[in-house]
């Protein structure tokens, strides 16, 4: 009997141990490749960072490792520009991908890699899903789907720059004008600025919606819906012995987004003055 009890108390105490010991946990191998985006939603023109880190999950070493970035529904060379790389003894286009060489990657060492893009102009819309590869001389590893990239149609707002022109009878050759400004789309023109000067050996006597630099007009539109416009005012004189002819201008100076047609962002009107008493336009 006091073998069997001690026989039984090693047993308990067996199946104890069992069911509080820490289950074993597998360490996960490293994956090959990663990405990190910027910015998944661009424009022509705009640029963004794509960081590539590559890690070596085999036991033997990789040689030539190199960060490999590609988009899946066309070549990324004719999407992207390559502005520069850091972490990678160089950076270049190759085939359809871009690639950055970090030399021979050990087992179980990493590198980091980051490119930075900036988006072709006449890049059209669409989505374009990133891929990344850790590309070797001796291995490749597989290409993976990285996030989609959104690349967005380039904004262009139009805006077009009218002036008229209406003399006044008087003494002193009176010239009212006015800037006729609209913005014909297809996009919001914010930050509109217009420039006007009314020509030689005139005198602004009168502003609405502008200040007087000099002899030059600063007229602020600031912002444009599609279809809207927006005026601006001024009056110029030329005295009791006026003559002979003289042509105001008014140009656009700013606006954003890009303004697609540069014929129409200047206005001008011709006027011609037969002493103050008289001028015709």
């Amino acid at each position: 009997m006091e073998r069997t009890g001690r026989r039984t108390a090693v047993v308990a105490a067996l199946t104890a141990a069992a069911l509080f010991a820490a289950p074993a946990v597998a360490s996960a191998a490293p994956v090959p490749s990663t990405i990190d985006v910027s910015d998944t939603s661009v424009h022509a023109g705009d640029t963004f960072t794509v960081t590539e880190q590559l890690s070596n999950p085999t036991d033997f070493t990789v040689t030539g490792a190199k960060a490999a970035v590609y988009t899946k529904e066309k070549p990324i060379v004719d999407l992207l520009d390559l502005v520069s790389c850091t972490g990678a003894v160089a950076c270049a286009p190759y085939l359809s991908s871009f690639r950055g060489g970090v030399g021979d990657l050990d087992a179980g060492e990493s590198r980091t890699v980051t490119f930075t893009f900036r988006v072709k102009d006449d890049t059209a819309g669409g989505k374009f899903t990133l891929q990344h590869q850790f590309a070797g001389d001796n291995y490749a590893f597989g290409v993976e789907d990285g996030p989609v990239l959104t690349i967005n149609p380039e904004e262009k707002a139009d805006v077009k720059v009218a002036l008229t022109a209406t003399p006044r009878v008087g003494l002193v050759a009176r010239v009212d004008y006015v800037i006729t400004v609209s913005n014909t789309g297809p996009a919001t023109a914010t930050g509109v600025r217009v420039t006007a000067n009314p020509g030689t050996g005139r005198t602004i006597v009168s502003t609405t919606g502008c200040t007087r630099s000099g002899a030059t007009l600063n007229c602020a539109i600031a912002t444009l819906a599609p279809g809207a416009s927006a005026t601006a005012k001024f009056s110029s004189e030329g005295g009791l012995f006026a003559w002979g002819p003289f042509t105001a201008t008014a140009q656009r100076t700013a606006s954003t987004p890009a303004d697609p047609t540069a014929a129409n962002d200047t206005a001008s009107k011709k006027c011609s003055a037969y002493t103050g008493l008289y001028v015709q336009c």
